[in-house]
């Protein structure tokens, strides 16, 4: 997040898109509930559900998936069509305005409502609400970036901020919610394929040259693989060997019999986690962790929070701390990693990474600290971008709309789009072993709107076959009037109606980010 989440409070418009806000982030959602209730916020949302959220949106329109591309892009038409962009900031303080508004000019409200299923004056009421603010956030999830245009999505709503000077202040910003407690951390230290910790550049000879004082000599400088390219790899033989540290692509991943075969081409799996996950069953070796409250060390929050993790518990049987797992295989293959706690850790940290150079564990007894926080009197930063940026000028950047590979035909006349609900986790490898969390939704289930569901002649809880050109899936009926016509909802977390079976291999070609958010399928009752 360019800003903090108790920012959100004193906005005076919050456009959340491609985020189930209050069940995913509840926190957040309550920040942005309080922003409209006690303040009198105008919120804007847009989804192809009607989320719990909705109900507090000045404006709420579903919005077909796979199109947020062509609807940023009408929005930004709009702003500029009707002169309502910050002119002052974006000859102070951007470059490329004049590429975008030549990119622009195509994306005319009628156009785009065509694309969209979104009308024209709610794309025009939107554009007016977000630009006329004294201060917009932006907040913004996967429903953003699970998608073949990901990476664009994500240059337009960036563009959407630009173009109002609608950052480097607060209560302002473009606002990506973490998906997990502790991916800002990870990405913070390095675990991407193409950056060191800190996001400092692998070909820079004076990075190299700081990491090999404390790291040694010799080691691989070359940008890694991402975690589609590493799945190819097991599956055509090129990669003998992986390493799964709490992660379960055998539900997480997309077309999981793939997943299923380039695991077991392996000649050696590793998994590292707290329980036996469906990936962990595929393990030659399963390395048992610990749970956050049998281990010290920090995590890093969505807002760039860098914050305590405090054990309560000793490690149950032969469980270990990641950090200790991690040291004992370093040393096994060679490598002299003597350190004797997180908090040594840290100061490794420190030396190396500039945006935590003032973050330590003593300070953190008090609270939280957001980087950038580069040296021990910094008090941390609680927004980005205050009065410049990091490269000089913020860079507009042309993003043109290109249709999902996903579209309904004949064959497969539905758009499936997956995510989340409120009372499980991820692929719920803990959730689901939670006796009151799994009562309340205790197997997977389709969404579908009652004039659909009419149609097929399907019955609520009764069952449908949902099949796509990759595979299919048995899975229970929820008629719900939350969901636009011609589009289904299921959720990712139940292993017995795994619904990434049915996900291709389609993805961002940037950042290869699988498109879960939009897939054709066919449905068949089945009783």
């Amino acid at each position: 997040m360019t800003n903090s989440i108790n920012e959100l409070e004193d906005s005076e418009v919050i456009f959340v898109i491609g985020s189930n806000t209050t069940e995913q982030h509840p926190i957040i959602g309550m920040r942005i509930m309080n922003a409209v209730k006690k303040k009198g916020a105008k919120l804007i949302v847009a989804d192809p559900r009607k989320i719990p959220l909705a109900e507090y949106a000045t404006v709420y329109t579903p919005i077909k998936p796979g199109t947020n591309l062509a609807f940023i892009n009408g929005i930004l038409n709009v702003i500029i069509s009707e002169n309502l962009m910050n002119q002052e900031f974006i000859k102070s303080s951007t470059e490329g305005f004049e590429e975008l508004r030549a990119s622009i000019g195509k994306y005319m409200p009628e156009a785009v409502t065509s694309i969209t299923g979104v009308p024209e004056d709610t794309i025009r009421e939107i554009a007016r609400l977000y630009a006329k603010a004294k201060t917009a956030s932006i907040v913004y999830a996967m429903g953003i970036t699970q998608h073949v245009t990901g990476t664009k999505n994500v240059g337009a709503l960036a563009n959407l901020a630009l173009l109002t000077g609608q950052v480097g202040r607060e209560a302002t910003g473009v606002n990506p919610l973490r998906g997990q407690n502790n991916v800002q951390g990870a990405c913070d230290m390095g675990a991407l394929p193409d950056v060191l910790p800190g996001y400092q550049d692998l070909d820079s000879q004076a990075a190299q040259e700081k990491f090999a004082k404390l790291w040694g000599e010799g080691f691989a400088w070359g940008e890694g693989k991402s975690l589609g390219e590493m799945i190819e790899g097991a599956y055509n033989g090129e990669m003998k060997a992986l390493f799964i540290m709490a992660e379960n692509p055998m539900l997480s991943d997309p077309n999981l019999e793939h997943v299923k075969k380039a695991l077991e081409n392996l000649e050696l799996l590793v998994v590292q986690d707290i329980f036996l996950s469906e990936t962990a069953k595929l393990a030659h070796v399963v390395l048992p962790g610990a749970s956050f409250m049998e281990k010290d060390g920090t995590f890093t929050n969505t807002e760039r929070r860098v914050q305590r993790v405090r054990k309560a518990l000793v490690p149950m049987a032969e469980s270990k701390a990641d950090w200790e797992i991690l040291c004992g295989l370093m040393k096994t293959m060679g490598y002299s990693a003597e350190y004797s706690s997180p908090a040594e850790i840290m100061e490794e940290i420190r030396a190396l990474v500039p945006s935590y150079g003032g973050i330590t564990y003593q300070r953190l007894e008090k609270e939280g600290l957001q980087w950038p926080c580069p040296d021990i009197n910094h008090p941390g930063t609680k927004f980005l971008h205050k009065g410049g940026f990091v490269r000089g000028l913020g860079r507009f950047t042309v993003n043109e709309y290109v249709e999902s590979t996903q579209q309904p035909s004949e064959e497969y006349p539905f758009i499936l789009t997956t995510g989340r609900i409120h009372h499980h986790y991820h692929t719920g490898t803990m959730t689901r072993r939670a006796w009151a969390l799994d009562r309340e939704h205790p197997e997977g289930y389709m969404e579908i709107c009652p004039q659909d569901a009419k149609k097929l002649g399907l019955r609520q809880e009764g069952m449908v076959k949902v099949s796509s050109e990759i595979g299919e899936i048995s899975i229970k009926v929820k008629i719900t009037d939350k969901i636009t016509p011609g589009v289904v909802f299921i959720p990712f977390h139940f292993g017995e109606a795994a619904v990434n079976k049915l996900i291709g291999q389609h993805h961002d070609p940037v950042v290869q980010i699988p498109e879960y958010k939009v897939c054709a399928v066919k449905l068949e009752g089945v009783r």
